[in-house]
């Protein structure tokens, strides 16, 4: 089993921006810590991971509203964090779903 790359911070960029509050970040961080458990399991079967991303992409859009509540939005600067950290982990469990497929079900 190979474990995650425990020096990259997941969402690094979200966690600087005051604009974002932690604890709603930690939310975001809990949806892609679902993608990487699977992933340390050894899963490998691209449709068993498309569909655990599609489900914590799901769980991120459902987080919003809580955003807007909190006077904050997922908007560019959090967006491109995301995918990024996407990005890295479906790179170093070597992965091969394009960035634009992997949140796909993405409504921010």
């Amino acid at each position: 089993m190979k474990v995650f790359d425990p020096s990259y911070k997941l969402l690094d960029e979200m966690y600087q921006d005051e604009y974002y509050p932690d604890f709603l970040v930690d939310k975001v961080k809990d949806e892609l810590q679902k993608v990487i458990d699977l992933l340390e399991s050894g899963e490998t079967d691209i449709e068993v991971v498309q569909e655990t991303l599609d489900e914590a992409v799901r769980g991120i859009n459902d987080l919003q509203e809580e955003f807007d509540e909190n006077d904050s939005e997922i908007e560019t600067v959090a967006r491109e964090c995301i995918a990024a950290s996407v990005g890295c982990i479906l790179e170093w469990f070597g992965i091969s779903i394009d960035i634009e497929e992997a949140i796909r079900e993405r409504d921010w």
